[in-house]
């Protein structure tokens, strides 16, 4: 499967804006084959943008902005995966990345449960379930957001459930390009998993990102890494490599699950 991942400046509180900036990236991803298309944290809105705006812009997961996702997946024939602030049926405000297939079909929604710092703590509310295992194009995948991916306990999670793409849109920002640098390769390598880190790059309000989006194999190699500008990356990942890694580092074959379960 070929993944297109998008690294882009924040277009802060323009959601119309943000939809056509998605379908041009679709369009351009689907003409260099590309299968999915994967986008930073809160794409839809912009991510540092205050409560406020926040609980303006949020959206249910079948809401319009999903709608018309839908309508450019079938123009496309290409999946996505977005960030948005989600309007919960329990009326809080949650920080969401939603994967809708090349056929319009929503396969998953995501929560993010982790949240960083006050930024995160005063616009949104923290979920409370991981993403369940989902399958595209005959690979499984699980959702991961930004910061969520600093916690081992959450790729292990997903990998144990069986795994073999992790995909996170984030919104990582300096001076945390250790995290896009060694973190990301590291979770892919301890759990033998293909890994999708989305970021942002460029400035919103104060914060600069840093960018260096990348696609890493489950070896910990780089399949593709960005910079610090805005791009496209492609990345095509198969099924031998994957057998390969899980070779290669047999950590979940060889994991004592019998010592963690206890207590």
């Amino acid at each position: 499967m070929r993944i297109a991942v998008l690294q882009t400046t924040p277009l802060p509180l323009d959601v119309s804006g943000n939809l056509q900036r998605l379908g041009e990236q679709m369009q351009r991803a689907a003409a260099c084959g590309a299968q999915l298309l994967v986008g930073p944290e809160m794409f839809l809105s912009g991510y540092a943008i205050g409560r406020a705006a926040v609980e303006r812009l949020a959206e249910t997961a079948d809401g319009p902005s999903s709608q018309a996702i839908a309508r450019l997946c079938q123009a496309h024939a290409l999946a996505v995966v977005y960030g948005y602030a989600e309007r919960g049926a329990d009326g809080r405000v949650y920080n969401s990345v939603q994967l809708i297939d090349a056929t319009g079909q929503r396969l998953v929604n995501y929560r993010k449960t982790h949240l960083f710092g006050e930024l995160d703590r005063a616009q949104f509310s923290a979920g409370d379930a991981p993403c369940p295992i989902v399958e595209l194009n005959g690979w499984k995948l699980g959702l991961l957001i930004c910061y969520d991916i600093e916690f081992p306990e959450n790729a292990r999670h997903l990998a144990l459930a069986g795994a073999e793409l992790i995909l996170v849109p984030t919104a990582n920002m300096a001076p945390y390009d250790f995290i896009c640098q060694v973190t990301v390769r590291a979770r892919a390598q301890e759990n033998q998993c293909y890994l999708v880190y989305a970021n942002y790059c460029g400035q919103e309000d104060d914060i600069a990102y840093c960018g260096q989006s990348s696609v890493v194999g489950p070896d910990g190699s780089l399949l593709a890494m960005g910079g610090r500008a805005p791009c496209q990356l492609l990345a095509d990942i198969d099924r031998e490599q994957l057998l390969q890694g899980r070779a290669a580092y047999p950590y979940l074959d060889d994991l004592r699950r019998d010592l963690y379960a206890r207590g």
